[in-house]
């Protein structure tokens, strides 16, 4: 059996990161993670390839070669998606369809022979099965969440690591919050499924082995959702192998901001390696947060929370959102006031729209508010639902979020706001590679020499090797962030 794995293209968003990587030479910031796990399910005298669109195209002789195209995607995906259908009908390669997009929507999609949803550890096997006995159904599906013991190693070997910026590991699936735009629960259940202290390190050897030194994102969508295992087996466990291999990884994640009440679980995480954490902070307006379920946001002071993360050695990359019914007009203001005063640097902000099967798309719904199914991209000013604003307005004030906090003097500003309070732990060493040395070279003809931004990147370089010299590279690293932030909205909304 052939089998050619898809990864379908992503478009151009603040989290495709495309004019960031070009500074360092690479094509996509993270490998597909869940079609290398696929490739580890399959039988192993099958032959495999890979194509990821976001590094290699899609050629006529990869469909013909195939017997079955494997495709995984999520929404914002779609497009590719419906193009990749239409070529392997062309080719006359059956496909097999799983992932978050055809989980929650493959009634969506003509054109696909098989859907393989929910969690492919109990999926697959069924489809393998009834494949080589020659009657394979149209739809595998299950209700049953599967343990994480028996997720297999990706399949690195499949992918050209060089083209990637960051390689991913997933440690946990589901999280025990139940926030009413979110479709995690819906996909991965409230209970935090968790992998073992081995599997884990085992993850780690392999990518070591394979000579991948720098970036790995632990991919879960909430990685404290266990604090328990993570803090007692996971994170020591990270931390002697890091010591032992002389830290060649640096770890990033997502995690709710209840990470910044447990000051030993800060503490573990940094000294494991963990420098950046990804937070959905979501708005500043306390009667939002409430609305949609956002409780563990509430009855504290944000700013304070981000504060300490960043002062333990964790930058806080911060998700933000707009539409909701109890945003008052002032809600744009407010959400420029609040990403100024924390010093969070990549602040993802989009509009609300309501993904489907989630608790927001039901209520929706019921109300008869809903209008047309998501794009999955909240930063393209598409909106699905009628919001309680008016519309326009809604749209004037987001582009007005963007266009402040992306702008040069706003932007620099708010990266020397975050370097004065981010402390590096003494124990982490810098590692020069020659795609970062290029990087501060591009930088310096894009962003000092023909840049709008030229009077501020000098500002920050001069600022940082007097101030702060340890964090020179970082401060480079959100320079060239920020352009890529400017870029997609001017290229986008302007």
């Amino acid at each position: 059996m052939k089998i050619l794995l898809v990864y379908p293209q992503h478009p151009e968003t603040f989290w495709s990161f495309n004019y960031a990587l070009k500074f360092i030479g690479k094509k996509s910031a993270f490998p597909p993670l869940g079609l290398l796990t696929i490739a580890s399910l399959l039988p192993e005298h099958w032959q495999l390839k890979l194509v990821d669109m976001n590094v290699d195209k899609l050629r006529e002789q990869d469909l013909h070669w195939a017997d079955y195209v494997f495709m995984s995607a999520i929404s914002i995906q779609r497009n590719s998606v419906l193009s990749i259908i239409e070529q392997c009908q062309k080719a006359k390669v059956k496909i097999v369809a799983g992932g978050p997009l055809f989980t929650t929507a493959y009634s969506d999609f003509s054109g696909i022979d098989h859907f393989i949803l929910n969690e492919a550890e109990i999926t697959l096997p069924q489809f393998i099965h009834e494949l080589q006995q020659g009657n394979p159904r149209h739809l595998y599906r299950s209700d049953q969440l599967s343990k994480l013991s028996q997720t297999p190693i990706p399949r690195w070997d499949l992918i050209r690591q060089s083209k990637y910026a960051s390689l991913s590991i997933q440690y946990s699936r589901g999280c025990p919050f139940n926030c009413e735009f979110c479709d995690i629960t819906l996909l991965y259940g409230h209970k935090t499924r968790v992998k073992s202290q081995s599997q884990i390190i085992s993850e780690l050897d392999q990518l070591y082995k394979a000579n991948w030194r720098g970036s790995i994102f632990f991919v879960d969508d909430n990685f404290i959702g266990n604090k328990h295992k993570l803090k007692k087996y996971i994170l020591p466990a990270i931390t002697e192998w890091m010591q032992q291999h002389r830290h060649p990884f640096n770890f990033f994640t997502q995690a709710s901001i209840n990470l910044a009440d447990d000051d030993e679980l800060l503490k573990q995480m940094v000294t494991a390696g963990f420098d950046t954490v990804f937070i959905g902070i979501e708005s500043p307006n306390e009667e939002s947060l409430t609305e949609c379920l956002k409780n563990q946001n509430t009855n504290r002071d944000l700013i304070a929370s981000i504060k300490k993360c960043q002062q333990a050695g964790l930058q806080v990359q911060g998700g933000f959102i707009v539409g909701f019914d109890s945003d008052p007009l002032t809600i744009f203001d407010q959400h420029i006031r609040f990403i100024q005063q924390s010093g969070i640097t990549t602040a993802m902000v989009g509009l609300l729209n309501a993904m489907k099967g989630t608790l927001l798309f039901q209520r929706l719904e019921k109300e008869n508010r809903m209008l047309k199914t998501s794009t999955g991209n909240n930063t393209d000013c598409s909106i699905n639902f009628i919001p309680k604003m008016d519309l326009q307005a809604l749209l004037t004030g987001y582009k007005k979020i963007i266009t402040q906090i992306y702008s040069p003097p706003n932007y620099y500003e708010r990266v020397i706001t975050f370097l004065k309070n981010f402390n590096i732990p003494r124990f982490r060493s810098f590692q020069l590679r020659f795609s970062l040395i290029m990087a501060f070279l591009r930088s310096i003809i894009i962003l000092g020499i023909i840049g709008k931004e030229r009077l501020y990147y000098w500002k920050l370089v001069f600022w940082t090797i007097f101030h702060r010299p340890v964090t020179f590279p970082l401060a480079i690293s959100l320079a060239i962030n920020g352009y890529h932030f400017r870029k997609v909205f001017e290229n986008t909304h302007l």
